[in-house]
């Protein structure tokens, strides 16, 4: 049963086919096409049409996690497909920010969206199977608020300020010929975190890959080696990522783990 997984929207553009902070993947995977993420803006739409993929097309939506970059195109997604739900964490709501000096500055999902659409969205919690062979899963490991709170990124809450504990960020898992491929937009709780959570969510079954930015670009050398050796701990066999990896920490991931990774871009399909 082949698998691909095609990049709608990534930061790097490839000829016509247009690039935007953000980042939003088609994957066809047993009869089923699932879009995960949508971009910043409405892009994903021309890139798609570019691609040769319908909007109309697409069975599932999901939303890796609660921030801008990812969720302002779902707006135009509902407009433009009118069977597709989309699968969001129970926790996903409008309090995400980023702290800049003293000022927080909204990074989160459109303000109106839970509201406006509530029949095409559906909140899931714990595992959950998408449809066969596909699952989204939560974070597992504890702790993460402290990366929240390294990355200067916080949740408004009816007590104050808190740290963001991503628990509004999901993995979607596909059972492929090669192993259980792994697709995460930007990785906050951590790469080698989320692999290890799959790992012992599915302790009968091999992890082969790891799809997604890692959210490397604001790291130090030593921090991205580190992440890097982690990694390659976890015995995975494929990566592949962008956006928020961007090229500096790249050419250090091609550095430490060579083969291994490889750099996506809009348009860049894979098969699996």
């Amino acid at each position: 049963m082949e698998t691909q997984i095609s990049v709608v929207v990534d930061n790097k553009a490839d000829g016509d086919l247009h690039g935007e902070w953000g980042l939003s993947v088609l994957v066809r995977h047993a009869g089923k096409n699932i879009l995960l993420d949508a971009g910043s803006t409405d892009l994903f739409l021309g890139n798609m049409k570019k691609l040769g993929i319908d909007v109309k097309d697409i069975d599932y939506a999901v939303l890796s996690h609660a921030h801008y970059d990812h969720a302002n195109g779902f707006p135009a997604f509902f407009k433009n497909n009118e069977k597709a739900k989309l699968y969001i964490r129970e926790s996903t709501g409008c309090d995400c920010y980023a702290k800049k000096k003293i000022f927080r500055k909204y990074i989160g999902i459109p303000r109106r969206m839970l509201a406006k659409y509530p029949e095409r969205i559906e909140k899931v919690s714990g595992d959950f199977k998408l449809t066969d062979g596909v699952w989204l899963l939560p974070h597992k490991t504890k702790g993460l608020d402290s990366i929240g709170k390294r990355e200067l990124m916080f949740r408004k809450t009816k007590a104050g300020w808190i740290p963001d504990d991503f628990s509004h960020e999901q993995s979607l898992v596909l059972d492929t010929d090669k192993g259980l491929v792994i697709l995460n937009s930007c990785s906050h709780g951590g790469a080698a975190n989320i692999i290890n959570e799959v790992k012992a969510t599915f302790p009968d079954k091999k992890v082969y890959g790891l799809i997604g930015g890692l959210h490397l670009f604001n790291k130090s050398e030593a921090e991205i080696r580190e992440a890097a050796g982690k990694i390659r701990d976890t015995g995975i066999e494929y990566v592949c990522t962008g956006h928020c990896t961007k090229d500096r920490a790249f050419g250090i991931l091609k550095e430490e783990l060579g083969d291994v990774v490889h750099q996506m871009h809009v348009g860049y399909r894979i098969q699996i």
